[in-house]
């Protein structure tokens, strides 16, 4: 008795996950293929996100750079996330070409101990001419 209990239940689980049949299988894997396609390139988007965006998009070289890259992973126009916000950037240095210079090299190089103790990771790949496009545009977001 206890074995035909258990293969009805076995069998009622299998039924209701949607059995064993090729075609309900290859289905559901078109339907989560396809779920997983449109959440991937979501979650893409909206990881990269700054807050920078007016409606969505925005123009600015820097703009673009910034959501092309990690930098939303830890920073955000006008909160604190792992390091400072934007604004609390531009809030600290004038736009002045040393602190241009200064800040583009800190992104490539990585660095802590102005914000914490938390350090920023090193972006070494990322070209000079596009870290200082990047610091530009931060420094140009006060309040």
């Amino acid at each position: 008795m206890k074995k035909i209990f258990a293969l009805v239940l076995i069998s009622a689980a299998l039924a209701a996950c949607g059995g064993s049949s090729k075609t309900g299988s290859t289905d559901s894997t078109a339907a989560a293929n396809q779920t997983a396609k449109e959440s991937e390139s979501s979650v893409d988007t909206n990881a990269n996100k700054t807050g920078t965006e007016n409606s969505g998009t925005s123009t600015a070289p820097g703009a673009k750079l910034i959501a092309a890259s990690d930098c939303g992973t830890c920073h955000k126009v006008d909160s604190k996330v792992i390091g400072p916000s934007f604004l609390d950037i531009a809030a600290k240095y004038p736009a002045t070409d040393a602190n241009i210079d200064t800040l583009a090299n800190k992104v490539i190089k990585g660095g802590s101990g102005h914000w914490g103790t938390v350090p920023m990771t090193a972006h070494p790949a990322l070209a000079l001419a596009d870290a200082q496009t990047i610091v530009k545009y931060i420094l140009s977001l006060k309040k």
